[in-house]
């Protein structure tokens, strides 16, 4: 299977319309939530979401990014919850150290730097979705 596309969604309807889509091509995604989204709206949410969508859609392999912005106490919150991928953003040393947290709970400190479908304004999250995972 080829290198799994990466879509940004800002809540359940923008996951859903990801998952389907994916369905529907036969291929697997990576799920980020919004910038910051670990601060803002927390692990809790981000977790239930995610559980939700991937009863409904099983077959869809699906990884996920809780984005916590420069929040590094967002980032071990969203660890320790049980957020198996996080990213963060500020000073290397600090990344570093959350990464090596991380690493000790089984899970790991996101890179960023893949393309991204952001589904933020999108008329039709659908079909855009099914449009990105179009794409060579």
């Amino acid at each position: 299977m080829a290198r799994p596309r990466a879509v940004v969604v800002h809540g359940l309807d923008h996951l859903r319309a990801a998952l389907a889509a994916a369905r529907e091509a036969g291929a697997a995604l990576v799920i980020e939530s919004a910038p910051g989204a670990g601060a803002f709206a927390g692990a809790p949410w981000f977790l239930a979401m995610l559980a939700r969508a991937r009863a409904e859609y099983p077959e869809v392999e699906v990884g996920a990014v809780l984005d916590c912005g420069d929040r590094p106490g967002a980032a071990l919150a969203a660890l320790r919850a049980g957020v198996s991928c996080v990213r963060l953003a500020g000073p290397a040393g600090v990344r570093r150290r959350v990464a090596e947290i991380a690493a000790q709970l089984g899970a790991r400190l996101d890179a960023g730097g893949r393309e991204t479908l952001d589904l933020a304004g999108e008329a039709d999250p659908g079909r855009a979705c099914r449009a990105w995972l179009q794409r060579p």
